[in-house]
């Protein structure tokens, strides 16, 4: 497909698979996209290869939303460096607050390599924090603390959402789990 056209069948067939992601998790079929898009899996397959693909091009457009919002989140002078970074470290795309992201401990066993596409994406992810980081401790507002411990133990927390379904058997939303470790994490580093 060429042009805006296979542009925005792209985008619409991701919009629908993260709905889908939602409704069934990983549990969703080529079969139930094809039919809520109202078109055949053959047409999907013209744009996308597999549903490793889909899913993996979903984490993408994830990740790009949220450097976009964190870019935002920087410029943004209105708010101090504290509560930049506990909105950046708690934050997940407003085109994603609907769905139920609690549902990627299951990438990990069932779609390795999809679920490694997200650490990368996630480490990736981490550079506007070190900025906020160095920037708080210049200005006195963070005491100095070790950049790759406090980046270890915030992939550590979040690695252990995927370990087990924790977030699901508690109720707890991964938005709500990232905003309850941003506050911990934060608090535990300003400046007193």
């Amino acid at each position: 497909m060429k042009g805006n056209a296979g542009d925005e069948l792209r985008i619409r067939i991701l919009d629908e698979a993260a709905r889908q992601f939602d409704k069934k998790g990983i549990k969703f079929t080529m079969d139930d996209l094809a039919r809520s898009l109202g078109m055949s899996k053959k047409t999907i397959y013209t744009v996308f290869e597999d549903k490793k693909s889909i899913m993996t091009e979903t984490i993408d457009r994830f990740f790009d939303d949220a450097l976009i919002e964190e870019e935002s989140i920087l410029n943004n002078g209105e708010l101090t460096i504290v509560e930049q970074l506990k909105t950046i470290i708690g934050s997940v795309p407003e085109r994603y607050t609907q769905n139920d992201l609690t549902q990627l401990y299951v990438l990990k066993e069932k779609y390795p390599s999809v679920y490694r596409h997200w650490q990368r994406c996630r480490e990736n992810y981490w550079e506007g924090v070190g900025i906020l980081i160095k920037r708080g401790i210049e200005q006195g507002e963070i005491r100095p603390v070790s950049l790759p411990i406090l980046k270890t133990m915030f992939q550590a927390t979040v690695e252990q959402f995927f370990q087990d379904d924790v977030l699901v058997k508690n109720h707890i939303s991964y938005r709500k789990a990232l905003s309850e470790v941003a506050s911990i994490l934060v608090d535990g580093i300003i400046a007193r």
